[in-house]
């Protein structure tokens, strides 16, 4: 009777969920990771015709200046993907076929599934620029982006790049790393002004300059001409000048690469994928995370699309309970983001607008070698912080979250300054001055209490937790 009843347990079928990512990087690669830690039945598809594994895109850069190999780029062994159960499919996606839950690839093949998340990043804009789609023209987004530019190489004795965000300046520093002259056109009169308080930005302005970058502010492009061959021979400006060159990087933003879904009406499309706070689509069983994804009603004070590493990384945990039906909307928290332009850092967390607002106060010092600055904006009403913004210093993410989390008074922080600074031993300490700042503006006799140190953070961050 036994054995009998062990049978038929064993015809009965088993019913496995499948489902299918579209996109490799680090918003689908967090998806498949989290629906692996929270349910060890369901069968993941990741689906790329970019590269067979996940890599770190923003680390493109040092794979061309030299700093790392390509394999150093892969976060995981080879071994992770068939460990964890996650299969990986090289292919393009054609076509999703919603109402028959398949996707239709480039090689005539099908696959279904029973929830799709689409995770398929972001491609560089085209403006229409007269010339845009010559050889020897290419943005800096893309594992083929990058083999691309390895290709050509070579071939460029002078290079242009169009555009001034975080790529734009990661471009220029590439080419210049390989001793190739690079003049950088920017429309704004300082870099990235759109983003940055002005005096930050001409700060950034400086440092490209002073790295013999030929920073060309206020400068628009007009037209890429081409050389007679169907290659980039020179550009043309929107004032007249002619500037020769054999490469141009188009670095002027990033939109969401959505092409290939505007076949398919079921999926309501804005400038990216529209979705709700719960990541879904207007097909219920269909998601959008990452770059790709436009908020329908985004957090006060967020974007409805943010193409951001750790955005991307949050939204792929959050797909992952909502599709596994444990309900959970995506809370980007506190504003964060990081770069280097060249070997000037930056870090802001929090509100920190590039022009500012009404009753929003800052307190800006810096430091007479124009290489290091902080920034601390707060209500002028409350003196509760609201946002850092930090030039050549670093400050501890967690410390700054948590001040701005409970609308700590300015003058606190000031006084525990040094419990957010984490630059390396010996390096220069800069908080007594910017306590010295504050109570030179506004006539108080405050202290620092706290200098730099990991022992005071860490005693701050338990209390903070156990509070």
């Amino acid at each position: 009777m036994r054995s009998l009843q062990n049978h038929s347990l064993q015809q009965e079928p088993t019913i496995v969920m499948h489902v299918a990512i579209i996109g490799n990087g680090i918003a689908g690669v967090s998806a498949a990771r989290w629906l692996r830690k929270l349910d060890d039945a369901v069968r993941i598809t990741i689906i790329s015709a970019e590269t067979e594994f996940h890599f770190s895109r923003t680390a493109l850069m040092y794979a061309y200046m030299g700093h790392m190999r390509w394999e150093d780029l892969m976060p995981y062994e080879p071994f992770f993907w068939e460990k964890n159960r996650i299969d990986l499919e090289r292919n393009y996606v054609e076509r999703v076929h919603a109402a028959d839950n398949k996707l239709e690839f480039a090689d005539g093949t099908t696959m279904l599934y029973d929830h799709l998340v689409i995770a398929c990043g972001s491609k560089w804009n085209k403006f229409g620029w007269p010339g845009q789609d010559l050889e020897r023209v290419g943005g800096m987004v893309s594992a083929q982006d990058l083999q691309y530019l390895e290709e050509i190489t070579p071939e460029i004795k002078k290079a242009v790049v169009v555009g001034g965000g975080l790529i734009g300046i990661e471009l220029a520093e590439m080419l210049h790393s390989r001793q190739i002259p690079v003049s950088l056109l920017i429309r704004e009169g300082s870099y990235w002004s759109n983003a940055l308080p002005p005096e930050e930005s001409r700060m950034v302005s400086r440092h490209i300059k002073s790295h013999h970058i030929d920073l060309r502010e206020n400068t628009e492009l007009d037209t890429i001409h081409d050389d007679g061959k169907g290659a980039a021979g020179s550009v043309t400006t929107k004032d007249g000048e002619k500037i020769d060159c054999q490469f141009v990087g188009l670095t002027a933003g990033v939109s969401p690469n959505v092409s290939f879904l505007k076949s398919e009406e079921s999926i309501e499309l804005g400038r990216g994928i529209k979705v709700d706070n719960n990541l879904r689509t207007s097909v219920p069983n269909i998601y959008a995370i990452g770059d790709c994804a436009e908020l329908r009603t985004p957090r006060e004070g967020r974007r409805n699309i943010e193409a951001i590493w750790y955005t991307g990384r949050m939204m792929g945990e959050t797909v992952a309970y909502n599709i596994l039906n444990k309900p959970v909307e995506y809370d980007p928290g506190i504003w964060f983001n990081s770069a280097k332009f060249i070997d000037l850092e930056y870090q802001v967390y929090g509100e920190v607008p590039a022009h500012g607002r009404e009753g929003l106060a800052s307190l800006y010092w810096e430091h007479e070698d124009g290489e290091h600055a902080v920034r601390i904006n707060y209500e002028a009403s409350t003196k509760a912080v609201r946002g850092f913004n930090l030039m050549g210093i670093r400050y501890r993410h967690e410390v700054c979250e948590k001040w701005i989390a409970t609308e700590t008074h300015i003058e606190e922080v000031l006084q525990n300054l040094g419990l957010a600074n984490f630059d390396p031993e010996f390096y220069k300490q800069y908080e007594q001055d910017v306590v010295n700042l504050y109570n030179q503006q506004e006539g108080t006799k405050l202290e620092l209490k706290t200098k730099r140190g990991l022992s005071a953070a860490i005693r701050f961050l338990r209390k903070a937790v156990s509070t």
